[in-house]
Formats: C-alpha cells, structure tokens, sequence
C-alpha cells in the first residue's frame, strides 16, 4: 500500500471537494466550510490511512457526509449557483447575442441541475465534472455501481427534457 501524504495526496483535492459541497450545500461560504471540515476529519484519522483502499474516496465520502448533514440542518434555503462560466470570456462567440443566449442556457441548465434530488445532483457532479469511475462513485455515496448509473441517467433525462421543453416553450 502506498504511504499517504496530506500535502500530496489530501490537500490537492480540495478544489474537487469544494466543488462537490458546493454541488450539494449551494452556498459558497458553506461549502468552504464543508471543505475545512473535511480536511480536519481526514487529519484527525490519520492514523488509519493504512487500511484505507482509496484516500480520495474516503475525503469525498467525508465531504458528501458533511454537506448534507449541513443542508440538512439549514433547512436547505433554495439558492442560485453563481459559479462556472466567466462572462467576460467572449472566446466561444463574436456575436453579443450569441453571448446573451448561450449564457441564458448555461444558468438555465444550472438551475435545472439544482433542482435534481440530491442523489443525482451528486451522482452527476462526479461523474461529469469530477470524471469519476462508476466504481470511485459507488464507494463514494455507498450505494451500487448500477445505482450510481441509474442516477446518472435519470440527472441527464431531466435535465434534456426541461431544457428541450424550456427552449421550445419558453419559462
């Protein structure tokens, strides 16, 4: 087994597990608070880092843990996602209204994406944005891995089917 190091192996996944909590809690200040937790637990159980497989799932599995323990206590205020795409990048198009609608579509697909259960909001995250395994998922939110891919698919259906009936129909 490999030695684990915190500088090497821990704290270079803190960007991932923001972005994760962030998924979950969709609150910035909480999630970085998610994450600050997160690394104490990791630190605090050091001394079992032997026995365990995957430290990267076990952090994500920590930080899952926490975020929704900390929605759940909130009371889960319904909040925008004002992360992602810098609006003053005007690299993919040249055209300002070309800009305007493809920046509609993206806090659309946002907004639907917060809307999902927590499962598939999560499921996706990893997936897509983190590009885990199913096998690193699974572990992650302790379920299967048919499960996860279950998830997955229903995230992405919703998320086609609202889109596809927003464009066509409008809010």
């Amino acid at each position: 087994m490999k030695k684990i190091s915190f500088q090497t192996d821990v704290l270079p996944l803190k960007d991932k597990l923001f972005r994760l909590a962030l998924r979950i809690t969709l609150n910035p200040a909480e999630a970085e608070d998610v994450v600050q937790d997160t690394m104490l637990k990791v630190w605090n159980r050091r001394d079992q880092w032997e026995q365990i497989d995957s430290i990267e799932a076990f952090c994500f599995t920590i930080c899952r843990n926490l975020s929704l323990d900390k929605v759940r206590r909130m009371g889960h205020q319904e909040q925008s996602l004002d992360i992602g795409h810098d609006p003053t990048d005007h690299s993919y198009t040249s055209n300002p209204e070309e800009q305007a609608v493809q920046r509609d579509r993206v806090k659309l697909v946002r907004q639907l994406i917060s809307q999902l259960p927590e499962k598939q909001r999560t499921a996706m995250q990893l997936r897509d944005v983190e590009e885990k395994s199913y096998r690193d998922i699974a572990d992650i939110m302790g379920i299967t891995e048919e499960q996860v891919k279950i998830n997955i698919f229903r995230a992405r259906q919703t998320i086609k089917k609202e889109f596809k009936q927003q464009e066509e129909y409008g809010l």
